[in-house]
């Protein structure tokens, strides 16, 4: 904290062009604004500066220093069997003196003062985990055993271990969530044929959602277990594509394809040969009368305006809002999508909601605008869930109508 700085240089690895599954990414600058680390020094420009320090506090922590340094060098050398400890060069030890932290140290001997700093070591070897298969729902009906081989680094341990509690655990839910909710848009064909670039895809999403971490993703591989059901014979036009032998994905139409990876985030139809998703007049004509919505209250009389019969068949659940506007005043209103032809109002709904989500009156206009995804905002807690989270994405059906 008070010696000189470290040579480490903390930059994040480069970014790939190629877009992930949830949309189109220009490159540009890691920004950790709105993170869980903004309360650290700024890690990334390699700076462990403090200034929300008070000048008395900074003489006792020189004091405290002092001591602690004659201390070792007064009982040396047998402090020194303590206070040194060798570091191997695939590893960093992150180091909290009196509570604040400090650069990495290591490779080579350490010197730790005792009882003022309190260390965790950092392996920055590549290693890797597999999600083990799950049930996937793909877009044209048909259930998938879908896993995933993931091969992850960390490249900041001062990251690592303030900005997160359980690395490990946290990277494993993060990556079987976005396989789960990004396959689920795609058909039977499409996994089968493009195994490949939906893993690199898949990667680039991960990144995005871990670089807060200070962890970055290497390699996702999907693994194919069974295709529990067919497909619906409506949605499948055309034979499913052998994994196994290369090079046929390109007959599928390479603009085709690249159109596909964009659908999460386009508001305009797009044109698909073999797999199509077509609505009801109803709700089309609904949908093209539908403007973008300034309130929670406009909003609703948007939503009533796209509810109908099959939107409540392909959703089935209620869904209930506790929004916070911005002078802290919280209210409730429902969007119920499990019977009849559909009901949205204000307040709560007459029957027991399958899911509750909580979040600001700004984030929710702005997920139903489009400018912000749902699983962006659960990732990033700006959107709390309670009840089952594969349930709370259905409400994808009702922000495409939408956008649409």
């Amino acid at each position: 904290m008070f010696g000189k700085p470290s040579g480490y240089n903390y930059k994040p690895l480069e970014q790939r062009s190629v877009p992930g599954l949830f949309g189109g990414r220009e490159n540009q600058p890691y920004q950790s604004k709105g993170h869980s680390f903004d309360y650290i020094p700024k890690i990334i420009d390699n700076d462990f500066s403090d200034s929300s320090q008070g000048w008395l506090s900074w003489i006792c922590n020189l004091i405290v220093i002092f001591l602690a340094h004659v201390c070792t060098f007064i009982s040396f050398p047998i402090s020194g069997w303590f206070v040194l400890k060798t570091v191997p060069n695939y590893q960093r030890l992150v180091v909290f003196r009196l509570g604040r932290v400090c650069p990495p140290k290591g490779p080579g001997v350490v010197l730790l003062l005792p009882l003022i700093d309190q260390w965790q070591r950092v392996d920055l070897r590549t290693r890797a985990f597999n999600i083990p298969p799950c049930q996937v729902t793909t877009r044209d009906g048909g259930i998938m055993l879908m896993g995933a081989d993931i091969q992850f680094r960390i490249w900041n341990p001062v990251m690592s271990v303030a900005c997160v509690q359980d690395l490990n655990a946290s990277t494993r839910l993060t990556a079987q969530n976005a396989m789960t909710h990004c396959l689920s848009k795609k058909t039977v064909r499409e996994v089968q044929g493009e195994r490949v670039k939906l893993g690199e895809y898949l990667g680039i999403d991960i990144n995005e959602m871990t670089r807060p971490w200070g962890l970055e993703v290497d390699r996702v591989e999907l693994t194919l277990g069974a295709v529990l059901k067919s497909p619906d014979e409506a949605s499948t036009g055309g034979f499913i594509l052998p994994p196994s032998v290369p090079g046929l994905e390109g007959l599928a139409g390479p603009m085709q394809q690249l159109a596909m990876h964009f659908m999460g985030q386009s508001g305009t139809p797009q044109s698909q040969t073999g797999d199509s998703v077509a609505f009801t007049d109803e709700v089309s004509s609904a949908a093209q009368a539908v403007g973008p919505a300034g309130s929670v209250d406009e909003l609703l009389g948007v939503v009533r305006l796209l509810l109908s019969e099959g939107l409540v068949s392909r959703v089935g659940a209620c869904f209930h809002f506790r929004i916070t506007s911005s002078d802290g005043q919280c209210k409730s209103c429902y969007v119920d999508l499990s019977q009849g032809g559909g009901d949205a109002g204000l307040g709560s709904p007459a029957r027991e909601a399958d899911v509750t989500l909580s979040m600001s009156d700004g984030d929710l206009l702005a997920m139903f605008e489009g400018s912000l995804r749902p699983y962006a905002a659960y990732t990033s807690g700006r959107l709390q869930v309670e009840g089952d989270l594969n349930t709370a994405m259905k409400l994808e059906e009702v922000l495409k109508l939408l956008r649409a």
